[in-house]
């Protein structure tokens, strides 16, 4: 799994939705934390590949889905909004899969328990615990960088210069309205 500093990167790359209601982008990031909180399975003696265990029900579209209509409820949201919490919540389950260690995502979980890695598995997979703090934790840090960081990097700034040249656009439209 990437590293808990990485996750809330989609969150805060929201830039392509300018207009979320105050608390969304909050959410965002809860979101897209959230379905690691199924660590604690571990604690009830849940075993790694069960429904509820690790990378299970919690990294599943369905769970992105009730997070979602539940935390756009929270903050009055509308479509926009929906789209940014699920977006954010299900960039979780898709991180993961691309790391490169653990059983897989269950993305379709609870209908079926099947874990799943794309082809593709750049990021490395972060150590647990102290193993963190080690050279394979900033091999993680590292990969994380170049595969997620940077990316949400260009599109948020992607994101402020389209925002800056729409707004650019409207304010020269209205500028020659007035001059007619």
């Amino acid at each position: 799994m990437p590293t808990i500093l990485t996750h809330p990167a989609v969150a805060l790359a929201k830039t392509w939705f300018p207009r979320l209601p105050r608390g969304a982008v909050l959410l965002g990031v809860i979101g897209s934390i959230l379905p690691d909180a199924d660590v604690v399975a571990f604690a009830f003696g849940i075993p790694y590949a069960h429904t509820f265990g690790h990378r299970g029900f919690s990294h599943s579209i369905v769970f992105a889905l009730a997070f979602s209509l539940l935390a756009t409820a929270i903050v009055r949201g509308r479509i926009a909004t929906f789209a940014f919490l699920f977006l954010c919540t299900m960039s979780h389950g898709v991180l993961d899969a691309m790391t490169d260690g653990g059983l897989g995502i269950a993305f379709f979980s609870p209908f079926s328990n099947e874990r799943y890695f794309f082809p593709w598995t750049p990021i490395r997979v972060s150590p647990l615990g102290a193993g963190f703090f080690s050279a394979r934790g900033i091999e993680t840090l590292l990969s994380e960088v170049v595969w997620v960081w940077v990316p949400c990097a260009v599109i948020a700034l992607l994101g402020r210069f389209a925002s800056f040249v729409g707004e650019h656009f409207v304010h020269v439209e209205r500028k020659t309205r007035e001059e007619r």
